[in-house]
């Protein structure tokens, strides 16, 4: 009993300073993007948006699944890291390379000429994010995510200081540039600053295999996962201007602040404390309901909630000009509210060392994804987005399929566990919808329909006595007296 409360503690303690972390390198980079969408264009926007495409695909291939399967190995030695570290330098070399020779045709491909000199100067940031993965590895294994919130908080704001001052003076994208490879570079050197590990010049083919065996499926996964969510932009890209694909992407910011953010939260800390348990199948089912209940009550709060309020937030936040990405943001909002679920059931395979299964599952799901990018080619955007909500609730079923057996939690149980959170978040939603027939001001709207939801959704809990939301409310009063005391 005493070492499943310590369990919980660490894991407690990891997601409080995760979620901190999070707040201050996604929060204060997503508040300096409000104030850069005030001075830049959707077009701007739509530029990187192309750019981070094969940003987010060639930082996948430089960590190659390595990090999890250190994270993973309870006995990782220096060699193990040292390995690594060199076998990320080595990628991440190879892959910059061929971006810079490439860029011509991808630029040509998109019939964008600006793209080649922004390919190959943002390119750079594979190679400074190479040396960082294995000292991030290191400290989410340790599952210190303290250090890592205030490496995250000076990287954000000294990154979104260099990016408004180069708008103001007149940059334009290259603003943008600028922000995103600084924000990367500090973020590098200060990990060294804090992190007191150290590469060997030790590079073991056993270790290589060993990590390269585990993580070779998860590469393959994250190549799909990432270039799957990466080529609607191609599309978009593509069929569209890239002021659409500009709108999409602010649309797709907004979405992601709570989805991706609760995701990465849950994947980071559940993975390493869980690995810690993945034999004991019976405190890992229970470990594993507790964080899916309390994983999606707030995110099916917050994220049916900005459905809700997704027109005066837009106008509220941005500004009148970027207010067409509101259909946009509605969908994604829609499917995005699934992620933790996906990230969940999928963390249960990793734990369980399928990584077999979960690349079959990954293969399976693009297949069926092709679906909606024909009908954003062929008919329309918003076809594609709602193509996209149908076949998430399928992929839903297919993960939380495949992962039940491993703990007897079938996915009827699971559904049962997560339906109090979403009837609560509909519930909520209601009358901030309504509150849109008001004709008041935008500034005066959105804070009104923030105090709203918020209320109803805390009257609900409380009133129910919901156990996730008292689990919550409990932790947040112990981080409270911790902090006070």
């Amino acid at each position: 009993m005493q070492k499943d409360k310590s369990l919980t503690g660490k894991a407690v303690k990891g997601a409080g300073w995760s979620f901190l972390d999070n707040i201050s390198n996604q929060g204060i980079t997503f508040l300096i993007g409000l104030v850069l969408a005030r001075l830049l264009s959707p077009e701007e926007y739509g530029l990187i948006g192309i750019i981070t495409i094969f940003i987010s695909v060639f930082n996948t291939i430089v960590d190659s699944g390595f990090s999890n399967a250190l994270i993973r190995n309870n006995s990782a030695t220096d060699v193990d890291y040292s390995t690594g570290f060199i076998t990320n330098i080595v990628f991440s070399s190879f892959l910059y390379l061929l971006l810079f020779f490439i860029s011509p045709f991808i630029s040509f491909f998109f019939d964008e000429p600006r793209l080649t000199l922004l390919l190959r100067v943002m390119g750079c940031i594979i190679i400074i994010n190479s040396f960082a993965i294995i000292q991030r590895t290191i400290l989410v294994k340790r599952v210190d995510f303290k250090t890592q919130t205030y490496i995250s908080f000076i990287s954000s704001l000294s990154s979104g200081i260099i990016g408004i001052g180069m708008a103001i003076t007149g940059f334009k994208v290259w603003a943008l540039v600028g922000q995103l490879i600084s924000r990367q570079l500090f973020n590098t050197c200060l990990l060294w600053v804090f992190n007191k590990w150290r590469p060997s010049i030790m590079f073991s083919l056993d270790s290589f295999y060993s990590m390269w065996t585990f993580g070779w499926k998860l590469l393959v996964s994250s190549l799909l996962d990432t270039g799957w969510k990466e080529i609607y932009q191609v599309v978009i890209g593509k069929c569209y201007s890239p002021i659409t694909l500009g709108l999409y992407t602010r649309a797709k910011q907004f979405g992601d602040i709570f989805s991706m953010n609760l995701t990465s939260i849950v994947q980071r800390v559940t993975y390493p404390v869980l690995s810690e348990i993945q034999d004991d199948k019976i405190r890992l089912k229970i470990a594993y309901k507790r964080v899916i209940r309390a994983t999606m009550l707030p995110t099916f709060v917050l994220m049916l909630g900005m459905a809700a309020s997704a027109k005066s937030m837009v106008n509220f936040l941005v500004g009148s000009q970027w207010v067409e990405c509101v259909p946009m943001l509605q969908f994604i909002c829609s499917f995005g509210m699934l992620y933790p679920l996906h990230a969940l059931n999928l963390n249960m395979l990793q734990v369980q060392g399928r990584s077999d299964l979960f690349l079959r599952l990954e293969i399976i799901k693009k297949i069926i994804g092709i679906a909606p990018l024909l009908l954003g080619v062929f008919v329309g955007i918003y076809w594609m987005l709602a193509g996209t909500l149908v076949t998430s609730f399928f992929a839903y079923y297919l993960n939380a399929y495949y992962s039940g057996p491993f703990l007897n939690y079938s996915i009827k149980e699971q559904v049962k566990d997560i339906l109090p959170a979403f009837s609560i978040a509909i519930l909520a939603a209601l009358p901030v919808f309504a509150l849109n027939w008001l004709s008041i001001s935008v500034y005066m709207l959105f804070p009104l329909q923030i105090i709203v939801g918020a209320l109803f959704t805390i009257a609900i809990c409380e009133k129910i006595n919901l156990p996730e939301y008292n689990e919550i409310k409990n932790n947040i009063v112990r981080i409270l007296q911790k902090k006070t005391n």
